[in-house]
């Protein structure tokens, strides 16, 4: 299913690519985390801030502040 060139091989990529699929089918999705993370902000301390600090530091880093439920 994940053998994009059809070499009758999976390479790593084709499998990064299947984990990446069935996990999110599974539910197992930590986009949100991810995003915080690779955004250099760290969630234990957002959970610590008001709401109006929590919202400029999540636009601050570019992300939208309407999809983290703290």
């Amino acid at each position: 299913m994940f053998d994009f060139n059809h070499d009758g091989k999976i390479s790593a990529f084709e499998s990064a690519a299947e984990f990446g699929f069935l996990g999110r089918l599974a539910g197992n999705d930590d986009t949100a985390k991810t995003e915080l993370e690779l955004s250099g902000l760290d969630p234990d301390e957002l959970e610590f801030m008001d709401a109006y600090e929590r919202r400029a530091a999540l636009k601050g880093a570019g992300l939208n502040p309407d999809e983290y439920d703290f």
